[in-house]
């Protein structure tokens, strides 16, 4: 059975079904353009190729750059720890971060020190760069790891479990948390989805290892490229 994909292009209002392609094979990407597909579906529809990180550097992704607001003086992973807040920190001179309480859904800690905090790539920048960034610009890679465009690229953990996961995808860690394992897959699937990036043959695997177990449910990304 060929998924179906569903295209919501812009703000317009009508939607029209169209078929997604074939496992390992891509098809036309419109920044800006809305899918929408069942969980199932979504991780169908990633293109499949070998990964290789060649001339791999952390430093090929400008991180952390100024955020959402220069003017708050606070860069893009303070601003995301602070969007994140169970109750929101007092913020100081050069947004520094006091009292508050976070979260963490990868072990599920709740954590009341900012410093304690982590933001995470969801998928990693060495697993970006295997999984096809190589190729970009700079400034996508930028855009990239300073996302704030959709809340799943970045997430605010303990810094224990973000140091556990490292540079892993789904087929080499999980978060120790079982409930939050479908939800960890399933915006996985959505971050390379919005980006464009490929799985190889054993994350794909894991990928549908793990959502025979979950809900099948429709997940929704705006492309960023």
């Amino acid at each position: 059975m060929v998924a179906a994909i569903v295209l919501l292009a812009g703000s317009a209002a009508e939607a029209s079904a169209v078929a997604a392609p074939a496992t390992g094979t891509a098809r036309h990407r419109v920044a800006g353009e809305t899918v929408s597909a069942a969980f199932s579906e979504l991780i169908d529809a990633l293109p499949v190729a070998a990964e290789d990180r060649t001339g791999y550097v952390r430093t090929a992704f400008k991180h952390w750059n100024s955020g959402l607001d220069p003017a708050d003086g606070c860069d893009t992973r303070r601003e995301v720890i602070r969007s994140e807040a169970l109750v929101s920190p007092e913020v100081g001179p050069r947004c520094a971060l006091a009292g508050g309480v976070w979260f963490s859904p990868y072990d599920d800690r709740t954590i009341t020190d900012a410093t304690k905090i982590d933001v995470d790539h969801l998928i990693p920048l060495a697993e970006a760069w295997d999984s096809g960034a190589s190729t970009w610009t700079a400034k996508e890679r930028e855009a990239y790891a300073n996302d704030q465009g959709d809340p799943r690229t970045l997430i605010a953990v303990s810094f224990q479990s973000n140091r556990a996961k490292a540079d892993k995808d789904v087929a080499g860690w999980l978060p120790s948390s079982e409930a939050y394992r479908c939800r960890y897959a399933e915006d996985s699937t959505a971050v390379k989805t919005r980006w464009g990036l490929s799985v190889d043959q054993v994350e794909l695997d894991a990928l549908h290892r793990i959502a025979a177990g979950c809900e099948n449910i429709m997940i929704t990304v705006t492309l960023a490229r």
